[in-house]
């Protein structure tokens, strides 16, 4: 009987470590198969979320853009409605517009670049949501095939009696650690199919999410081109209107160089006055100068406290802030083809701004007030010294300052008056480096 026992015994625990042999491979298989799809889950899921903050600064940048793109708009086309009452002077409904579609295009443009990134996300949440599918799929079958061996075990044996049966206490404990792991992987196996479930539901959900913001900027993209198809063909018509009226234009032309005449002499006559002051004022031991050498030269021998003014304002290149808080430019730097006559060109040393009614015109930058005069035809006319720099406001209705009072950027110079030949609110401003005129658009903060 006690022969019969232990032969019983012996045999049970025989067959016993055959299926635990058995089951600690579908246990080792399963366990490598989980570590794998946890490995590749997390390897992809790590990929998306990088990708996806790469991808949300990129859009965090677009959409402010956009939403500039959109504020600016909404400025010029309040300039344009200005504008488009007076039928005066068309040539600054016409510089408006051309500023408008510019920035009309951009807008554009930055839409259909969010369009792309919103494409390349929903892309990645696709393979995610794809991958995270097949994960499942793969993950409860290797749950099946693991319950079905391990209820094949609990049908065939006890557990205690496949711990008892141990040749020794060592034998034992590794028994009971094996069964406490496949207890333990059994658990995780559940955890990670409900886990990668819950994912799942919420990438799919972020995937429609993100079709509808898609279909939202194509919408706009689609009702911003047609704005700008029409703009476009207001542009044509205005430019078709100017070169229909080319009588009326040479006139205008003739008295807006007789205005930009004496400003430019007013201007010229008290800069030059203003550096040789300076030119005085320098060291009798200075370097004499060559003949190629500057007034700029000269002056930044003397070391005064005005050569830190003129390299910060230098410094402030592209970063300065506009004379007026809202305008576009109407007038260019430079010499430039007239829009509306034909092989006739104009010269503006500074640039036309067109703002609002009674605009409080601000200086761009901390200076001295060198001087203030009444222009025919530009109302007030005031300069400020930087350094070797000046900055000239004309047009002005009223000045707020005096000759010699010391300006911070922002400080209210004046009041914007009415332009006599447009009929329009406009301020002129000209950035000089001495007696040589520079564009302010390439100093101002872009808009």
């Amino acid at each position: 009987m006690f022969e019969c026992t232990t032969i019983c015994t012996s045999s049970v625990a025989e067959k016993h470590k055959s299926e635990k042999r058995i089951s600690a491979h579908v246990l080792l298989g399963f366990a490598r198969s989980t570590r794998f799809a946890s490995v590749w889950s997390f390897v992809l899921l790590s990929f998306f979320l990088f990708s996806t903050s790469t991808q949300a600064q990129s859009r965090k940048v677009l959409e402010d853009r956009r939403r500039t793109l959109i504020k600016e708009i909404g400025k010029t086309n309040a300039l344009l409605e200005d504008t488009r009452s007076n039928r005066k002077n068309t040539i600054n409904q016409y510089f408006t517009l051309q500023k408008q579609i510019e920035k009309r295009s951009q807008l554009i443009t930055t839409l259909r670049e969010e369009v792309q990134l919103w494409d390349q996300s929903i892309t990645r949440s696709k393979e995610v949501v794809f991958a995270l599918s097949e994960d499942i799929e793969k993950l409860k079958k290797e749950y099946g095939d693991m319950a079905r061996k391990a209820y094949r075990m609990k049908l065939t044996d006890n557990t205690l009696l496949f711990i008892f049966s141990s040749k020794s206490f060592n034998d034992a404990f590794r028994r009971w650690n094996y069964l406490k792991q496949y207890d333990s992987y059994r658990q995780k196996q559940t955890r990670l199919i409900e886990g990668t479930q819950v994912t799942l539901s919420r990438k799919a959900v972020q995937l429609e999410e993100r079709k509808a913001r898609k279909e939202q900027l194509l919408l706009s993209e689609l009702s911003q081109k047609n704005i700008l198809d029409k703009e476009l063909t207001d542009s044509d018509k205005i430019l078709a209107e100017l070169r229909s009226s080319e009588v009326k234009l040479e006139e205008e032309l003739i008295e807006k160089k007789d205005v930009q005449r004496k400003l430019n002499k007013s201007i010229e006559r008290i800069i030059a006055a203003q550096i040789e002051r300076k030119l005085k004022k320098a060291p009798v031991n200075k370097p004499k100068p060559s003949t190629s050498t500057t007034n700029s030269t000269v002056i930044e021998a003397t070391r005064s406290p005005s050569i830190a003014l003129s390299s910060n304002f230098q410094s402030n290149r592209g970063h300065l802030p506009w004379p007026v808080d809202n305008g576009v430019i109407v007038g260019k730097f430079g010499d430039q083809a007239h829009p509306g006559l034909r092989n006739v060109r104009i010269k503006n040393n500074g640039i036309d701004i067109q703002t609002n009614a009674d605009a409080i015109v601000k200086a761009i930058h901390e200076g001295v007030v060198l001087g203030m005069q009444f222009v025919p035809g530009q109302n007030y006319m005031l300069i400020l010294e930087h350094g070797n720099y000046f900055t000239v406001y004309s047009n002005l209705k009223d000045v707020a300052v005096r000759r010699g009072t010391k300006v911070k950027p922002h400080d209210q110079l004046g009041t914007a008056a009415v332009d006599k030949i447009s009929g329009n609110n406009e301020v002129h401003l000209e950035i000089w480096e001495n007696k040589n005129p520079m564009n302010p658009a390439s100093w101002l903060m872009r808009r």
